[in-house]
């Protein structure tokens, strides 16, 4: 899941990687990455979002270095690996400079796309790198410092053509039960000149980690700007957000950073997780990741 995927791409494709960090206060979050638009020019962007603002600054290709089996980025004067991340960014009115480095990284136990990993031409893929990592280290974001030490992280990655047209979101791994994590996405899924509506999703619970997914016979109860109710055989999974200050994010489409999302880095959510009825969990959080694109 690591590796590099668009190595022999050519024209419309697009591929990046979510990396984020919260300390209990503030949430930073970068997303380094390479864009080919259907004329089959180049380019390479680091995004970057917080609570409170949003930014893009943008390369040439030839800016652009990456480890086609291991997840190594290099953009400009920065650095992203799955140990550590260098920031250097100057790109007024942004300024970001410093270095995390990340503790093991917790992965699901197997690829989160399941046989749909085998599908070719997909329009969006998507892989978990890390449901949870500790922090060490600081950032000096427009002259302000923000430290790290003992914060939380979490790293994903997407690659394809374009972000599905409509599609929720949502990440927390920073709850009152440590052991928690959960990532769910549900998006419009074209194939092969249909659609149909896909969830992926892993709920990690006290050393357990429960897959929720279409391969898997899931079936969406609700999905709105508001949270999900998802059913799978004897679990159900229950989510309410409450959107903060979303932050305007560049997405793709078929291949170039033209389409504008929006996106809360944290926010308000209540997870509620039951097994035949019964209550595993009802946990809240304020730093929840989450994105909502209706149709």
């Amino acid at each position: 899941m690591n590796q590099f995927h668009g190595m022999n791409k050519s024209r419309s494709y697009f591929e990046g990687w979510y990396f984020k960090h919260q300390n209990g206060r503030q949430t930073v979050a970068f997303i380094p990455g390479v864009s080919i638009d259907s004329q089959g020019r180049r380019s390479a962007f680091i995004q970057i979002v917080t609570d409170q603002l949003s930014d893009c600054a943008v390369y040439p290709y030839s800016a652009f270095r990456v480890c086609p089996r291991k997840l190594a980025v290099r953009i400009g004067n920065c650095i992203f690996s799955d140990s550590s991340i260098k920031i250097d960014l100057d790109t007024p009115p942004l300024k970001c400079r410093g270095i995390l480095k990340y503790g093991p990284l917790i992965p699901p136990e197997s690829d989160i796309m399941g046989p749909f990993r085998f599908i070719p031409f997909m329009e969006c893929n998507h892989g978990t790198i890390s449901l949870k990592h500790s922090l060490s280290g600081s950032l000096e974001l427009n002259g302000s410092p923000i430290e790290f030490d003992g914060g939380t992280g979490y790293i994903e990655k997407d690659w394809g053509t374009s972000f599905p047209k409509s599609y929720l979101w949502v990440q927390c791994n920073r709850f009152s039960e440590a052991s928690c994590s959960i990532m769910v996405s549900i998006a419009d899924i074209p194939l092969a000149g249909l659609s149909f509506k896909g969830c992926i999703g892993i709920v990690r619970y006290q050393g357990q980690e429960y897959r929720l997914a279409t391969y898997n016979g899931v079936h969406i109860i609700r999905c709105d700007e508001t949270g999900f109710v998802l059913k799978q055989k004897n679990f159900v999974l229950e989510a309410d957000l409450s959107v903060k200050s979303p932050q305007k994010l560049i997405a793709p489409r078929t291949g170039t950073m033209s389409r504008i999302i929006r996106e809360n880095a944290a926010c308000r959510a209540r997870f509620r997780f039951y097994r035949d009825g019964a209550l595993l969990f009802e946990l809240q959080s304020e730093d929840a990741g989450f994105e909502y694109v209706g149709k």
